[in-house]
């Protein structure tokens, strides 16, 4: 590995503040530690949606809470390490806060951005590939601005209820386990990726959350998909140093980060 080359790291679906999660402090605080034991190798972080279990962003309040996430992302931030959040579908709501207060680079559809002189193809996941009419009915619905406004009548004191609780069913539907691999053919992301690298065959990586299950899926001699897990039980993370991407997971007082 290049010595001037810094790493960038990948994480994504800690659902902060779950209410299904009795350990909830001690998960912010086992991530606030990751971020704290990175942030001098780190050139960028991409925090690829779900973060928070449940956000919604009013004009002029934001939820309670994740005040020592939101200050590690500052600190990041004020040392120069890029930190780039893609939102999920527990996270779509945010807005312009975390830009403003945290330094914080937003992205609210996939991205393509070349690292180490590698393409690599990045989004949360949710969506892609899918023939689901519900969820993508509900994924469009989540996403229509007057749905959103309307939603933004409420008052917080009943909104922000509303949408823990909802999330807080939402992961308990998923309490014994994410689905397992379903397989190349069946895998909605994998037949995504393949029929994007149709027309993007330069594609070298592509890296989704969502799905809470780790996988590294050769999809040809040149590009490869990884899914990175979750930051609920298995607090994995993606590290790419330049030359070699691989996933890892964060044990605490681990001194080899």
């Amino acid at each position: 590995m290049n010595s001037q080359k810094k790493n960038i790291y990948f994480l994504s679906d800690a659902h902060l503040g779950c209410r299904a999660l009795k350990h909830r402090r001690m998960q912010e605080r086992r991530l606030v530690n990751f971020l704290d034991q990175v942030k001098y190798k780190a050139q960028a972080i991409y925090l690829l949606g779900d973060m928070f279990d449940f956000w919604f962003e009013y004009k002029t309040v934001v939820p309670k809470g994740y005040t020592r996430f939101l200050g590690k992302l500052s600190e990041l931030t004020d040392m120069g390490v890029e930190v780039h959040y893609f939102i999920g579908n527990h996270d779509l709501w945010m807005k312009d806060y975390l830009e403003y207060e945290c330094g914080v680079t937003m992205h609210r559809k996939s991205f393509t951005v070349e690292i180490y002189d590698k393409v690599f193809y990045l989004a949360h996941g949710d969506g892609l590939g899918s023939h689901d009419r519900k969820f993508l009915f509900l994924r469009r619905m989540f996403h229509n601005p007057v749905c959103q406004k309307l939603f933004g009548s409420l008052h917080p004191r009943w909104g922000m209820p509303f949408g823990l609780e909802w999330a807080k069913h939402s992961r308990l539907k998923h309490e014994k386990g994410e689905p397992e691999f379903f397989g190349e053919e069946k895998e909605e992301l994998i037949v995504f990726a393949k029929d994007y690298l149709k027309t993007h065959p330069e594609t070298n990586y592509f890296i989704f959350g969502h799905r809470h299950i780790e996988l590294d899926f050769d999809l040809s001699e040149q590009s490869r998909l990884l899914i990175l897990g979750d930051w609920v039980k298995l607090f994995s993370y993606a590290v790419y140093d330049g030359e070699k991407l691989y996933f890892d997971h964060f044990v605490e007082g681990d001194s080899k980060l």
